[in-house]
């Protein structure tokens, strides 16, 4: 980029620093927090059993062949981590206590803190289980948007009996990661003068689109520091990285313009089939709610989402419209949610008239990750839904399916 002097000499722009003060003209009045829920799984259990506080605790598949889905701040002094094999953990911390994951009460529990924030946030996005941001911009001409923060986190812990963080800054980027620094159990306000020396000192693992294979490319360039990325010309880490490094220095320097997204915008996927005829086959439509089902949670765990409600519609051959939805605990594996459509299928179905519609629709969408419900399943149950999604990513979406479908 050039511009041209007052004695007509064109001189070079530095593109890097034009980008970085527009997006601080546009991000400076902005305040958003982000709350996240302290070792959810384990915050849960303890409260269901007041026993287990204060010691090492493990969620996850109690078979021994299972994975770590989550575990207390004590079992990570002994370098225990989520998505770490059941077995490795149990040699790192024998003393732990193992617990089987109870999803239902986590999803039962998860909308508990939805409420109350729902109840009082202007704006907020349910990110994920044990995640919200909440867009509070021009609270503090009013009452003070830390004030106004810390006495919902007070309303949240005094409600639920949860322990929970949250940081508040000038985008979700820098408040993500303040909520990492505030933990456990704590609150941390990063004004927006404060945001690039707050970020400078901190690993890089610490941006939040950093995952293990940028980290080891960017650690293979000897960068390690957040304050790295942050003196290295945009231009640089684009020709290494690409549009992705643009992003990367972007969020290094706190700059992220992401929208809170409302709840009331549509969160759910759905799909119908209208047959050529209409039908009384109910041995087929069971089928081909499998197939349904089963292409949706496919588009779910491509999404890297859960669904925590299902709803099945059927249309009679007179046009009469009927539904029926059932709420379930976080899931995105198809073999969970078959038999509920099924069973909600055949409460919907109670007269013997033909069938012109069905369909089905997943909705209450979250972020997470599929392995966070199959806590008794083994990792061969996980591989084999990875490896029927990366030949449906290779050949397309109807490469596997069920014989039934």
């Amino acid at each position: 980029m050039r511009r041209e002097s007052e004695d007509g000499r064109s001189q070079k722009v530095n593109s890097s620093f034009i980008i970085s003060t527009i997006f601080s003209m546009e991000t400076i009045n902005r305040h958003i927090a982000h709350l996240d829920l302290d070792t959810f799984f384990v915050s849960v259990e303890r409260l269901l059993n007041s026993g287990l506080q204060g010691k090492p605790v493990i969620i996850g598949g109690t078979s021994g062949r299972g994975v770590v889905a989550s575990c207390s701040y004590e079992t990570r002094l002994f370098g225990v981590r989520s998505a770490m094999p059941m077995k490795m953990a149990l040699q790192l911390c024998p003393d732990a206590v193992v617990i089987r994951g109870d999803m239902e009460s986590y999803s039962r529990y998860s909308n508990l803190v939805t409420e109350v924030i729902a109840d009082k946030a202007p704006l907020y996005e349910k990110a994920s289980i044990d995640e919200h941001y909440i867009d509070i911009t021009g609270m503090d001409r009013f009452f003070g948007s830390l004030q106004w923060t810390h006495e919902l986190r007070q309303t949240i812990i005094k409600e639920t009996g949860l322990p929970i963080s949250f940081g508040l800054s000038a985008n979700k980027t820098v408040a993500k990661v303040a909520t990492g620094e505030a933990k456990p159990n704590g609150e941390l306000y990063v004004e927006h003068p404060q945001i690039v020396p707050f970020l400078a000192p901190l690993s890089i693992r610490k941006i939040p689109m950093i995952g293990e294979k940028t980290y080891v490319n960017l650690r293979n360039l000897g960068i390690d520091k957040v304050a790295l990325l942050q003196q290295m010309p945009m231009e640089m880490l684009e020709r290494l990285m690409g549009k992705n490094g643009i992003e990367i220095w972007r969020r290094a320097r706190g700059i992220d313009n992401t929208p809170v997204y409302s709840q009331w915008e549509r969160k759910s996927i759905s799909t119908e089939h209208t047959f050529e005829q209409d039908t009384i086959d109910i041995a087929g439509i069971n089928n081909l709610l499998t197939s349904m089902v089963e292409g949706l949670c496919y588009d779910l765990r491509r999404k890297n989402k859960l669904t925590a409600c299902i709803t099945v519609k059927i249309r009679y051959s007179n046009f009469d419209t009927h539904t029926l939805q059932k709420r379930i605990p976080y899931t995105a594996f198809d073999h969970v949610l078959i038999q509920t459509a099924k069973e909600l299928f055949h409460k919907l179905y109670t007269r013997r008239m033909l069938i012109r519609l069905v369909g089905v629709r997943l909705s209450h969408l979250v972020s997470g990750s599929q392995q966070l419900q199959l806590f008794e399943d083994t990792p061969e149950m996980v591989n084999l839904y990875q490896a029927m999604d990366r030949i449906r990513h290779r050949f397309g979406r109807y490469a596997v399916k069920r014989a039934v479908g």
